[in-house]
């Protein structure tokens, strides 16, 4: 009876554990790449929500084909944040970036606030309501489904490019050591405006299943920010392959604890396992001393 009454919150757990990851992915990488924390990753990806939104309103598109139109817009919008604001801060201290992203963050929820006002807004989707019964005591959100899935497609693809491709060796070559990089000829303020667009467009996926998993408004982004440095955290800075690992831990840490001691600990519980992580293991279950 006791397993009966754990398989539906461990399941959706290590399902909601592949949304966080695809949350996460984005900062990691970029943190791994160029040691930036981007306080602005979360509006970036609630954007995203607030596009897919607008292009359904627009089109009638379903949602989860908005992500064809999102994620190039989202890649220009990060490579022109990357090359305009970023690359200028290079240099400078790892505050001067930071304070950036701060305001970008800033101007991001006013204007969504503006522009869309405070209502809840949410990605209307038949998979949001479909399940998938495998007892009686045991059934599958199919958006949550979805959302595991995308995950693991996005960080095979990642990873295969970041390996496989010559811009993905690039990538790595500037985040290795960027001084040999510009030796060997490469553009390192470029590459590091690609490596930003590229991470623009795992958080617009991420945007449009958030969006489509639940309601958002212009100010979530924080929400979303910390979950993405939990996942970050746990996972090991610039740990790739880790962010599924952290996310599904992070995601059954929160939906144990809400199944155990109420939803009012569900985050918590998180931020529990997280705090554990920074003095246990404070450079990741993947990452490097």
């Amino acid at each position: 009876m006791v397993v009966q009454s754990l398989a539906q919150p461990l399941v959706n757990g290590i399902l909601l554990g592949g949304l966080y990851a695809l949350i996460g992915i984005g900062m990691s990488m970029v943190f791994g790449i160029m040691k930036l924390t981007n306080l602005a990753h979360g509006d970036l990806l609630i954007l995203s929500s607030y596009l897919s939104f607008g292009i359904t309103q627009s089109l009638g598109l379903n949602p989860l084909l908005t992500v064809i139109l999102v994620t190039p817009v989202m890649f220009f919008v990060g490579y022109a944040f990357q090359n305009l604001l970023l690359n200028r801060m290079l240099g400078k201290g790892a505050e001067s970036p930071m304070l950036v992203t701060f305001g970008i963050s800033i101007i991001l929820q006013n204007s969504l606030l503006a522009i869309f006002s405070p209502d809840a807004r949410a990605l209307t989707s038949n998979l949001a309501s479909q399940s998938v019964i495998i007892t009686n005591y045991l059934s599958i959100p199919v958006i949550y489904l979805v959302d595991f899935f995308a995950a693991c497609f996005v960080i095979l693809i990642l990873n295969f490019f970041l390996k496989k491709t010559y811009p993905g060796r690039a990538i790595r070559a500037a985040s290795d050591d960027g001084n040999v990089a510009k030796l060997m000829g490469i553009n390192i303020k470029r590459i590091y405006s690609i490596a930003m667009g590229i991470a623009m467009m795992t958080a617009a996926i991420a945007g449009v299943l958030v969006g489509m998993t639940y309601n958002f408004y212009p100010y979530t982004g924080t929400q979303y920010l910390i979950i993405a440095f939990g996942v970050v955290v746990i996972g090991g800075m610039g740990s790739i392959g880790g962010t599924l690992v952290a996310g599904v831990i992070l995601g059954l840490a929160q939906v144990l604890g809400a199944h155990f001691f109420g939803t009012e600990m569900q985050l918590l519980s998180g931020y529990i396992v997280l705090l554990a992580m920074l003095v246990l293991r404070p450079q990741g279950l993947f990452g490097h001393n």
